[in-house]
């Protein structure tokens, strides 16, 4: 398995940007399928986006589509989330994950599991 710690978590304002960054351990990390999950208070668990061991490939939910980005290192062990344009909806603790299977969206798919950041976006 892989360790996995977030940072880059805070408290912003509607329409601001935060880098959300995971950093991975482990020699086996650049094959790993990485995503982010985020949970707001009350609710499950919720996708937000993954990206395939090579970085080729991307999927989004479609509530951050054009407005997040996933990309990763792996010659740093390194995954990131752009987020632009945050909304007071994006507010939750965000989870780096690391997985086999790309594009499932699926929580279930993801083996190992940061210990979370909070992000809080203030109207």
């Amino acid at each position: 398995q892989v360790q996995l710690v977030e940072s880059g978590g805070g408290l912003v304002q509607a329409g601001d940007s935060l880098r959300l960054t995971c950093a991975g351990s482990g020699r086996m990390f650049s094959r790993y399928v990485m995503g982010w999950f985020r949970q707001a208070p009350g609710k499950e668990r919720e996708f937000v986006a993954d990206i395939i061991d090579s970085g080729g490939l991307t999927d989004y939910n479609d509530s951050v589509k054009g407005r997040f980005t996933i990309s990763r290192d792996n010659a740093k062990n390194m995954v990131y989330l752009q987020m632009n344009s945050l909304k007071p909806e994006d507010t939750a603790v965000y989870y780096c994950a690391a997985g086999t299977r790309w594009g499932r969206r699926s929580y279930g798919d993801f083996g190992s599991w940061g210990q979370g950041t909070q992000v809080t976006v203030s109207s």
